[in-house]
């Protein structure tokens, strides 16, 4: 008798894997090959850090904007394709599945307090009475509720948090990012502000970024995933704090050009670092 249901189960399994594999075969070739979506590689490892060997660091703040073109990798595509996200996408669907950490934005960028996917979403969702005037007559005044609501498509910056350090052993600058904020874009008041949403950390969420694919405008048939663009550096940004004993960010002792000509002074500080220690 279990011979006859080992047979039996055998018989269906092969049967099952026929008529999906027909309905594979029936679809229709949409590109060069069939794709069915999955990606499986292994983060790109990193050097191993030993504290004696570094002889110096300074932690940088940076801000990326997704409307430059460098950058609109991170943005598009609004609608979700296949095997390609945009990279917002991809973080809130790994935190909805539990497979990312997000952690609050207050009251520092600490990496200390987690908050859930609902926790997210919830703090987007308002509602707010406001006192209107009909346009008709007798043109009298009546109370509405407004709803606002999470829009992913209005997060178009991202924040990046890195250490910039010097390895004695390998006699190079290098730079090791630690965590990544998404930020949304708001108006107010006829008046464009920004919000960080949540912190998560780099060096956890590669796993997920590595089976993440980002356009690449110069080769579709070599496809870069999310981690290897923050990897190789393949985004255009501007810094907006640097390790200081106030703790203040440029925008706090800085405004408009002199704000610009500061975050090239840092840029330019770390530059000329790595270079002095050479002789040439």
């Amino acid at each position: 008798m279990k011979r006859v249901f080992v047979a039996f189960l055998t018989v269906v399994m092969l049967f099952s894997l026929g008529v999906k594999a027909q309905i594979i075969d029936d679809t229709p070739l949409d590109g060069l090959y069939r794709n069915d979506g999955t990606i499986d590689v292994d983060p790109i490892p990193l050097p191993y850090i030993r504290k004696a060997d570094i002889m110096w660091s300074k932690r940088i703040w940076r801000e990326v904007d997704f409307r430059q073109k460098m950058n609109q990798m991170f943005y598009f595509p609004i609608n979700q394709q296949q095997n390609w996200k945009s990279f917002v996408t991809v973080v809130l669907d790994a935190i909805k599945e539990g497979e990312i950490t997000a952690y609050d934005v207050l009251p520092t960028d600490e990496l200390l307090v987690p908050i859930s996917y609902d926790e997210i979403i919830k703090r987007q969702t308002q509602e707010f009475h406001k006192t209107m005037r009909r346009s008709y007559p007798p043109y009298d005044e009546y109370d509405t509720v407004i709803y606002t609501t999470f829009d992913p498509t209005k997060i178009m910056r991202l924040r990046i948090k890195e250490d910039w350090y010097f390895d004695k052993q390998r006699s190079q600058m290098l730079v090791r990012i630690s965590a990544l904020c998404p930020v949304m874009i708001k108006e107010r008041n006829g008046e464009e502000v920004t919000e960080p949403l949540f912190w998560i950390s780099y060096p956890d969420s590669r796993k997920v970024l590595a089976k993440a694919l980002a356009f690449n405008p110069l080769n579709a048939a070599m496809r870069l995933s999310y981690d290897e663009v923050f990897i190789k550096r393949l985004f255009d940004s501007y810094i907006y704090k640097e390790q200081n004993v106030y703790d203040r960010r440029i925008s706090q002792y800085a405004t408009g050009l002199d704000a610009m000509l500061e975050s090239e002074r840092i840029q330019n500080e770390m530059f000329n670092f790595e270079q002095f220690l050479w002789e040439y």
